[in-house]
């Protein structure tokens, strides 16, 4: 009987065994999923709003239970980490981490879903008590646990996603808080311009923000708990201390394996999710989720977003393929939404420098408008930010920062990125209109009526 391997049980790993298994069955494929925590199929992206105290967790944040995917024939061996993997021998070795027992699991097929590492700055005293980072629900239960009535000051290292989410979970705790960001503003993955605005907003929602700041260590007090974080400039004091730095892919077992890597070293696959670097050794090897790159359908290039979207529809992929239909993962537009509090954060496509790095010819349009008819009740401010490319006008990024339902308006420029459509198409789409939803124009269509002038040069 064939076996398949999967290493990981989250988003991706648990997903392909899932898939797999509904299409063979348990006396044609023995499914093995080695997990090195105690959890699977858990959603990560809700850490910050069980620490915030908004859901409850962690049961309420996991999908599926090891319990339930045995049910369904799948051989789950929790707390396991895969510790190498031998093509050769067509084997993963693996430890039990509460025994430290060694095991050689021998595969016909092999899925590596092995997600992400979070950046922890190498700086003295990263390490210290009452430093966190929220990556895995144990970490989000460590959070929790430590936080009590004792503590007033929280610093978030980091300002991106996971930073400002946190910042606005430590700001419902009661605590004041601090990010530190390297960058010129916030959120990076918008172009500064509209950085700022969430900068400015964040300001006016009681969270400090300080961007250029240069972490160099993270100050003790006499019993070794943390004290404050020390940059270039100035000293943070700061009883609880939250990173939010990012993370990189988790494919050292792979290198180590001979498997190729891109340059943002996340495993490179086909788009079937297959693993091929022209070695017959990587014949029935599959990757999936935050450890791989994925295809920007806009610049053409191969990026590293590590998102439970992308992961769950490549473990979907991956899991069809191996029970042995056809599926594809084609790639992405860079879709991705946020908030701090009440504001609201998307952006899709292409950043002006990531236009720049492609080497698009482009024109930018920005615009303020409301999220429902003005004179409607609760009609609030957004900006939209729109990049088309020169002469031809082909839409090539949007950015929309506001209230009022502003951030899952950028799916519609989700999809307007996937069909390839010029801005001038934008501007002829057929959006629903109330007054409680929207004005007669909406932004999206108001930021490419002004994108399309700009690309015809009417618009200085």
């Amino acid at each position: 009987m064939e076996r398949l391997v999967v290493i990981g049980g989250d988003a991706a790993g648990a997903a392909a065994a899932s898939q797999a298994r509904r299409r063979r069955g348990p006396d044609e494929l023995e499914i093995v999923v080695v997990e090195r925590g105690p959890y699977t199929s858990y959603s990560a992206c809700g850490v910050p709003y069980w620490v915030g105290g908004v859901v409850t967790g962690p049961d309420a944040l996991v999908a599926r239970t090891p319990e339930e995917h045995r049910r369904r024939g799948l051989d789950v061996r929790l707390r396991t980490e895969a510790e190498g993997i031998d093509l050769d021998k067509r084997a993963v070795d693996v430890r039990d981490t509460a025994t430290g027992a060694g095991d050689r699991i021998e595969f016909d097929q092999l899925v590596i879903a092995t997600g992400a590492t979070p950046v922890r700055p190498p700086v003295p005293g990263i390490d210290a008590p009452g430093v966190f980072g929220v990556q895995t629900l144990d970490d989000g239960r460590a959070l929790i646990d430590a936080l009590d009535s004792s503590q007033t000051r929280a610093v978030v290292v980091g300002g991106g996603y996971i930073g400002i989410e946190m910042a606005e979970a430590m700001k419902q705790r009661g605590l004041a808080v601090t990010v530190l960001d390297r960058g010129a503003q916030p959120m990076s993955t918008l172009d500064p311009d509209m950085g700022v605005l969430v900068h400015t907003q964040m300001e006016a929602l009681g969270i400090d923000v300080v961007t250029h700041a240069d972490i160099q260590g993270v100050d003790t007090h006499a019993d070794g708990r943390v004290r404050a974080v020390v940059t270039a400039d100035a000293e943070y004091p700061a009883d609880i201390v939250v990173l939010g730095t990012g993370v990189r892919p988790a494919t050292e077992l792979a290198r180590d394996a001979g498997l190729p890597l891109g340059d943002s070293g996340g495993l490179r696959t086909d788009l079937r999710m297959r693993v091929w670097g022209g070695d017959e050794r990587h014949a029935g090897i599959w990757a999936a989720g935050d450890c791989v790159e994925v295809l920007n359908l806009v610049s053409g290039r191969f990026q590293h977003i590590p998102l439970g979207t992308h992961a769950n529809k490549q473990g979907r992929v991956a899991g069809m393929n191996i029970g042995g239909e056809y599926a594809t993962f084609p790639g992405v537009v860079g879709t991705a939404v946020s908030k701090v509090c009440d504001l609201e954060i998307g952006r899709t496509g292409l950043r002006e420098k990531d236009a720049d790095a492609a080497g698009f010819a482009y024109e930018t349009a920005v615009i303020e408008s409301t999220g429902r008819a003005g004179y409607y009740p609760g009609a609030d401010k957004m900006t939209v930010k729109m990049i088309a490319e020169r002469v031809s006008g082909r839409l090539l990024g949007v950015q929309i920062v506001g209230r009022d339902g502003a951030a899952k308006r950028i799916d519609v420029a989700a999809v307007a990125l996937t069909a390839r459509m010029t801005v001038e198409d934008v501007t002829a789409l057929d959006l629903g209109y109330a007054p409680p939803f929207s004005p007669v124009w909406d932004p999206i269509l108001v930021a490419a009526r002004k994108a399309a002038r700009k690309v015809a040069g009417t618009v200085s």
